[in-house]
């Protein structure tokens, strides 16, 4: 098979830990460098944690895996400091094309509207993701990333977690405050601690393959139901770097996965596919089954689990690795403030309480698209062929017809950390929401609103004044500025000649897409969810919003 990519092989390093003695300590150790564990580490670096990543092997991905990376993890990884790196090395797309049988049934755009920063997805091979995160954090400089340090044993306690960690030189043990563990789906601290998954996993088989060819083909997600190729099946078409193209085959549930990984039987269905004679070669191949399935709970003690680890969802939708991603956004900044003992431990229930709403929203999509792509009952057969036909013609079908509904961040709208809106607002930006972006003018520079939302000493809040063009008075919100845990007011201004740094609503869309009038102030979480919006500013209404969404209220 072809190779576009060599995998590069970090060394081993000998640690000071593993001197004789008593087991060393750390705040935080995280097992697993994968997409999850490594952007969990560049994040609590960037917080200033010290921070051990145990990873048992000393590569990034075999194979592509993962390839698609959503506008929101795109926004999490800018504000990681290593969003562009993974723009620039992949490809974006917005649009998707569904076909049933020998014709196109319809197309979607999922960023229809101009102004976001981001496309909808980037398309980028798992190894490339994972080696822009290690160089990340070799950028940083801080946190201990151990390779070929393999877990054997963990046991949590009530103050502390102690693990026993193999090594090339021998064995050796470490106790932390804080365990996440990312070690994906076989997580060996999820056996060693006796917990499972409870769900659905799903007979049928599908292949991967990755094809290395030259082609004109759109960035685009293709998408075929019973197509002349593959038919009474369902097929996938996506495009990544290096002139990559991922082919998905639907095998059916008595498929042999050994059998059908031989190129002998690969090599035809994408020849079938692709039916015009066009040379190609074959990359990587895999087989995989659908797996809808998570952990109870999310936090056990002092063990946090996170991303496959914690949850597992079919991969048509590009739920997994985003929403992983989304973990540790959620995580870091709560982490932070329990170690320095500005919050109490209980917000960190609040991560699995609001990650696992995420998960089983997921898990509801993935299970879905399953049902509809690989029907289990005749009826069901019709039913999704009848939907299909009439998606064509009638744009009230289009809704109904699920080849994956693609990742969307989820909205905590039953979060206990959410102050209920005591004024009238739209609903789009309600408390528990994702912030939106929208471009804003920055000392006649154009920048980014999502960009703007961080603030300059983590985990600090953001506050987002909504005004016209008049000046207001800046000490009303200095008391925020400097309590223990400092809110940052940010200002947009309806007009470019506003106040020296504030930013301009260029376009109209921030006050559109806030639902913003003069005077509304908003209060956003570290991981750019929003905790509270009132119409007008009061110190005490956001100081206590402030106290609710740290677990202090």
């Amino acid at each position: 098979m072809q190779k576009t990519y060599t995998n590069p092989h970090f060394a081993y390093r000998r640690s000071d830990d593993q001197r004789p003695g008593s087991p060393a300590h750390h705040p935080v150790v995280i097992v697993g460098a994968g997409p999850i564990g490594l952007t969990a580490a560049i994040d609590l670096g960037l917080h200033g944690i010290e921070t051990v990543l145990l990873d048992d092997n000393d590569t990034v991905s075999v194979g592509s895996r993962a390839v698609c990376h959503s506008k929101r993890a795109l926004e999490i990884l800018d504000r990681l400091g290593c969003g562009q790196a993974i723009v620039d090395r992949g490809v974006g797309w917005n649009v998707g094309k569904v076909f049933f049988r020998d014709r196109k049934v319809y197309e979607f755009n999922l960023l229809p509207e101009p102004g976001h920063k981001r496309p909808a997805f980037i398309n980028l091979q798992q190894y490339h993701f994972e080696e822009a995160l290690v160089h990340r954090l070799d950028e940083l400089g801080n946190v201990d990333l151990r390779w070929r340090n393999r877990v054997v044993s963990v046991t949590s306690g009530p103050d502390r977690v102690e693990l026993t960690i193999e090594t090339p030189d021998g064995p050796y043990r470490l106790t932390c405050d804080w365990l996440i563990a990312a070690d994906g789906a076989k997580s060996t601290v999820r056996e060693a601690l006796g917990l499972d998954f409870t769900g659905q996993v799903f007979p049928d088989r599908f292949l991967i393959a990755d094809v290395v060819m030259k082609a004109e083909f759109p960035a685009e997600r293709w998408f075929w139901f019973d197509p002349p190729f593959h038919r009474n099946q369902s097929a996938l078409l996506h495009r990544q770097a290096d002139h990559v193209w991922r082919f998905d085959f639907q095998l059916g549930a008595q498929a042999d996965p050994e059998l059908e990984k031989m190129p002998e039987r690969v090599i035809p269905r994408v020849r079938a596919m692709l039916g015009d004679g066009r040379d190609f070669e074959l990359e990587w191949v895999s087989v995989y089954t659908f797996q809808c399935r998570r952990m109870q709970r999310f936090r056990h003690g002092r063990v946090l689990f996170a991303g496959d680890a914690a949850h597992q969802v079919s991969p048509f939708g590009a739920r997994g690795a985003n929403s992983g991603v989304q973990d540790v956004d959620n995580l870091a900044w709560k982490l932070k403030l329990v170690l320095d003992r500005r919050a109490p431990v209980q917000l960190l229930d609040s991560y699995s309480d609001e990650r696992g709403f995420a998960a089983d929203e997921n898990i509801l999509n993935s299970t879905r698209s399953t049902d509809f792509i690989s029907p289990k009952s005749k009826a069901s057969h019709v039913f999704r062929d009848a939907v299909l036909a009439l998606a064509e013609h009638h744009p009230f079908a289009r809704s109904l017809v699920n080849s994956g509904r693609l990742s969307l961040p989820s909205i905590y709208a039953d979060s206990p950390l959410n102050t209920p809106d005591a004024d009238a607002f739209a609903a789009g930006m309600r408390p528990g929401s994702p912030c939106a972006d929208a471009p804003v003018g920055i000392d006649d520079k154009r920048a980014w609103l999502i960009d703007a939302l961080r603030h300059p000493s983590a985990p600090g809040f953001i506050g987002l004044l909504f005004v016209d063009r008049a000046p207001f008075p800046a000490a009303a919100f200095d008391a925020l500025a400097t309590a223990p845990i400092s809110v940052q007011t940010l200002v947009v201004t309806r007009s470019p000649n506003g106040r020296p740094g504030a930013m301009a609503d260029v376009d109209g869309l921030a006050f559109r897409r806030y639902d913003a009038e003069p005077g509304t102030y908003y209060l956003i979480r570290p991981d750019q969810h929003v905790a509270g919006r009132w119409r007008n500013f009061d110190a005490g209404k956001v100081g206590s919003a402030l106290a609710r969404a740290t677990g202090n209220g």
